[in-house]
């Protein structure tokens, strides 16, 4: 990056197209939500792959299922294949489906079926949101007693709070592209996307206090008297190219990954990347420039008293 770049000044910039990402994402959350999986769900999914010559049609594949009186979720075609998620059924019953599938298409597939129960469901779905929030509040504590030696012109805390701010805007980000994906493409969340969150708050992290740091070396050596909008402008400057060094390197590594990758395994790398990228952005546009627009305001709320 250009040294006389002015990143702090068209801060608002920045933090407009950082809500020009979030807002339809809290949209889509709001109005749809997530698509669980039946990791978190409980239920049964049966992915079979018709013949060429197929009859098996939606009404087909419900019939059958009632007739074994269990309830269908809902059916998704998927290429060649065609999903079933229903309520959870045991070996014996799946077994009997697919019997009854293979009559009435003898050349039918099954590909894979999984069955999770309702309680083990909701407990994982408990135990994951439990293991996001432990892992900010453990980042928020380290980084308030990281910075603890700062305290002037921003507090200790206040980087700590900015920390919680920057990682929820990157989980954010990601949590609300996925539920424009599970609206649109019926993509869902399972156990894997949880492990790509707790990824991306790693890496968000790490990229925001290696910019923290060079702020608060940066504040000791200004024995001048620096302003602090520049301290901090510079600060980032001079961390920002090992940032997105760092970053490009990992994009290019999981971007190889989507061209061998299929399913669950291909949506957890996206989930990584939209993190990743949105990580790398927050590090740098959002999260020191969100320090200086803390300080202004402090500034000019001590003039009005």
């Amino acid at each position: 990056m250009k040294n006389n770049m002015n990143i702090i000044t068209k801060r608002r910039w920045f933090f407009a197209l950082s809500g020009l990402v979030l807002v339809p994402g809290l949209i889509a959350l709001a109005l749809f939500g997530l698509k669980f999986s039946i990791d978190f769900t409980g239920g049964s999914k049966l992915l079979i792959d018709p013949s060429q010559d197929s009859i098996l049609q939606r009404n087909t594949i419900e019939d059958i299922y009632k007739k074994e009186g269990i309830e269908i979720h809902n059916i998704v075609e998927q290429g060649n294949e065609i999903l079933i998620r229903s309520i959870p059924m045991s070996q014996k019953k799946h077994e009997k489906v697919f019997d009854e599938l293979a009559k009435k298409d003898p050349g039918v597939k099954e590909n894979s079926f999984e069955t999770v129960g309702a309680v083990i469901g909701n407990e994982t779905k408990t135990n994951a949101i439990k293991a996001v929030v432990i892992s900010i509040i453990a980042i928020t504590l380290y980084v308030a007693f990281a910075f603890r030696a700062v305290s002037q012109p921003v507090a200790s805390w206040k980087f700590g709070i900015v920390t919680i701010i920057t990682l929820a805007h990157d989980i954010l980000v990601t949590v609300g592209i996925f539920a424009i994906l599970g609206k649109v493409f019926q993509v869902e969340v399972d156990s894997l996307f949880i492990t790509a969150l707790l990824t991306i708050l790693g890496f968000s992290v790490h990229d925001t206090i290696v910019v923290f740091d060079r702020i608060r070396e940066n504040l000791k050596k200004n024995s001048s008297g620096g302003s602090f909008d520049i301290i901090v402008n510079n600060s980032i400057l001079e961390t920002a190219n090992r940032s997105f060094n760092t970053s490009v390197t990992v994009i290019f590594v999981l971007s190889a990954l989507l061209f061998f990758s299929e399913g669950p395994i291909f949506w957890f790398v996206i989930a990584l990347l939209i993190g990743i990228i949105s990580g790398v952005y927050s590090s740098v546009f959002t999260a020191a420039p969100l320090l200086v627009e803390w300080y202004e305001w402090d500034k000019k709320h001590k003039k009005k008293k």
